[in-house]
């Protein structure tokens, strides 16, 4: 796996210092080769230092364009909202003038939630500059749950970029999340995790094996993408 780059770091301080100057380098250089950024992030207790860092940073934010690799189907007022993070973490101060696409929506039920996040992403930038990923002790990445019924079909490549509706058997909240196709329509994917046992789950998903035990796998073993993996205990 040489085209994953590993990067490791003392602490979640040194780590979050680190990733958000270098998403910076990248999305300042994509406002100036093309007048626009797209970062999309992931929710979840992990990266929420990286985005009181990253808010800081001295961008043109008015040119950057922020969306989810996944949502839980609850108001962006509750708790569990990947959108109320976001805001109160990422977009505010400088960052506040940055655009933010969310996935959640005024439609009934996921299922149709998904066809209208899919059409509130065009107005994202593509290819994505940056996909910020998490991951679950079981190896799930976005909303991309081993067992999910939805799983094959997220994970088909012949699918179009877009947004799926998704359960876990063990998570709460149904989900909608970015298909494999969408994350991979972009220029690089990093992998954020911290802990002890999640470096023990990603050491398991740098191995072989079924993509549907560890959906993370389908990240890590493809050869399109750059991808890094910063990690800290």
């Amino acid at each position: 796996m040489s085209w994953v780059h590993e990067h490791r770091f003392p602490d979640s301080l040194a780590l979050a210092h680190a990733l958000s100057g270098e998403i910076k380098v990248d999305l300042e250089e994509a406002i100036q080769e093309r007048g626009a950024a797209s970062l999309v992030v992931s929710g979840g207790r992990t990266p929420a230092r990286l985005f009181e860092q990253l808010r800081g940073e001295a961008l043109d934010w008015s040119k950057v364009w922020i969306t989810l690799a996944d949502e839980r189907w609850v108001e962006t007022t509750a708790a569990a909202s990947n959108e109320k993070l976001v805001r109160e973490t990422l977009l505010t101060g400088p960052a506040a003038a940055a655009h933010f696409v969310g996935l959640k929506n005024p439609a009934p039920a996921p299922e149709a939630g998904a066809d209208w996040a899919t059409r509130a992403l065009t107005r994202v930038p593509h290819p994505f500059d940056v996909v910020l990923l998490g991951m679950g002790d079981d190896g799930h990445t976005a909303s991309l749950f081993p067992g999910s019924l939805a799983l094959g079909k997220a994970l088909d490549r012949s699918v179009p970029p877009g947004c799926i509706a998704i359960n876990s058997l063990t998570a709460p909240h149904a989900r909608l999340s970015l298909n494999l196709s969408a994350l991979l329509d972009s220029r690089r994917i990093i992998l954020h995790i911290e802990g002890e046992s999640k470096w023990q789950v990603y050491q398991r998903a740098k191995a072989a094996g079924p993509v549907a035990e560890l959906p993370v796998r389908s990240v890590l073993h493809q050869k399109e993408v750059p991808m890094d993996v910063y990690w800290a205990p």
